[in-house]
């Protein structure tokens, strides 16, 4: 999906970045904590990518509710999809149904009990 107006997007966000990190190097910021910033944000910004490639618009809908609420959940279902696409396993695009699917299977159930009374 080259020529994608997101990829051109994602491109002139990483130039900006880029662009910024330079400056603050200018203002004697560290050229190590620079390079780290700037591969962790274009390590978001191809993970950011990936999602909106690989998930309709309502399944990143119910991924955001998610975040807002558990963030780190959040993060590891994002890091699943994205491992899903790279290696290929992913056919068609996730739906909502099917993100509500997958966040119930990596839901951890230790507040679920079943309580019966006799």
């Amino acid at each position: 999906m080259s020529g994608n107006p997101d990829d051109e997007r994602l491109e002139e966000l990483r130039e900006k970045k880029m662009q910024e990190l330079r400056d603050q190097a200018g203002e004697g910021g560290g050229e190590q904590a620079e390079a780290q910033q700037a591969a962790q944000e274009q390590a978001e910004a191809q993970k950011q990518a990936l999602l909106k490639q690989h998930l309709t618009d309502g399944a990143r809908q119910r991924l955001n509710a998610v975040e807002m609420s558990k963030p780190e959940f959040a993060e590891q279902v994002e890091r699943q999809v994205v491992a899903l696409a790279q290696s290929g396993r992913l056919q068609d695009r996730i739906d909502e149904d099917q993100m509500k699917e997958l966040l119930s299977e990596l839901k951890p159930d230790s507040k679920s009990f079943n309580i019966r009374r006799r």
